[in-house]
This record gives structure tokens, sequence and C-alpha cells, in this order.
């Protein structure tokens, strides 16, 4: 999927005005970029977000360039309900660094928990099988043709069937953070299966 290098050459400029020195220390020390690589990233989000706001569409461009036999925007307005920590509708340069931090380079405990979030849509602490498989029919729709998939995962339903059977332990129909990461740790397939962060990871 889109990785983390050509993700950065989409969003990185050279022009741009500058971070604050406390703001960008305050960034250094919530995430795991360098105060240099910060200030990179911040130039090309400040020229390709000129008001300092990425908006919806602006983050679905981003992925349709990457995703051209497929339809991506679904996908991609989930990632950004997850990156969008304030609910204000748009991504300002804070939250943009904070999830790519972990997308890209948090540890796998990190990146389960921030997957977590994406398919919990409605934040309740749970994934139903409904908010699974609204991720996994996006994901679906965003490769298009341009993955093969295995005849058994064939269908979204197939493969949130086999997700569940696999994750679910105490078959409620829902699977709680620890499930997910237990499930998820115990079959690293699985992990992939889900494609959780592969939208920004390295």
């Amino acid at each position: 999927f889109l990785h983390f290098n050509e993700f950065r050459q989409q969003v990185m400029g050279k022009a741009g005005s500058k971070l604050k020195q406390e703001q960008l220390k305050s960034l250094a020390q919530q995430t795991y970029f360098t105060e240099k690589e910060i200030k990179q990233w911040y130039k090309g989000f400040v020229r390709d977000c000129p008001n300092g706001m990425l908006t919806e569409a602006g983050f679905q461009k981003i992925y349709k360039q990457f995703f051209p036999q497929g339809d991506p925007s679904d996908f991609a307005s989930f990632v950004f309900k997850v990156f969008d920590e304030n609910k204000d509708g748009a991504i300002e340069f804070h939250e943009f660094i904070r999830a790519l931090s972990i997308t890209s380079r948090g540890n796998l405990d990190e990146k389960l928990h921030w997957a977590f979030k994406l398919y919990d849509l409605d934040n309740d602490g749970f994934i139903t099988r409904d908010e699974m498989l609204s991720i996994v029919d996006s994901i679906y729709k965003m490769v298009g043709s341009s993955v093969k998939i295995p005849d058994e995962e064939s269908t979204p339903e197939k493969r949130v069937d086999r997700i569940f059977r696999m994750m679910d332990k105490n078959n409620d129909a829902q699977l709680t953070l620890e499930e997910f990461k237990e499930g998820a740790k115990a079959d690293p397939s699985i992990v992939h299966a889900l494609s959780l962060y592969e939208g920004l990871s390295s």
C-alpha cells in the first residue's frame, strides 16, 4: 500500500513557514521523529495546506494518486477520522505528525492500538463484524484489481469471517482491544490480512 517514503514525497516540499521552537521540541518529545525531520514534514504540510489544515478531500486525493486502479475514498475517510484527533473535520499538523509517527515508527502495540481505533468506528471500545466489514470492504475497493486475493478471502465477508474465527475468543460477535491485539500477535498473517497500518507505513 501507500509507503512511508512515497507519502512523504507527496506531502513534503521546500517552502513554508517555520514552527515555533517550543512546538518543535514538544512534537519531537511526543513522536519518533527528530526536530529536523519534523521541520521537513512541516514545510511540505504548509506547502500543500497553506491554511494549516488538511481536509478530508485533500487526504482522499493523496490516496487516489497511489490507487488509480481502485477507489480509495472510503478507506481514506476512515483513516482521516483517526488522524483528526479533535474531530473538527480537518487534520492540523500536530495531529498529522503524531499519527504518522505511530503508523510509520511505532512499536507493534502502538500500531495495533491505532488500528483498533480505525476499526472501532463508533468508538465504543469494541469492533463489531459490521464495523470490520466496512473497513475491509473499503480496502477491497481501494486495491481494486491490483492485488491478487486468495480464494478463501475472495470477498470482504470471507475475510471478516476468518478474522473473527481467529480473534473472537468468547464468541460474542465483537472484539475487545485485548482480543484484537492477541489475535494479531498470535498470527502475523492476520496483521497483514487486516492491512492494519500499511496505509502509511515504512
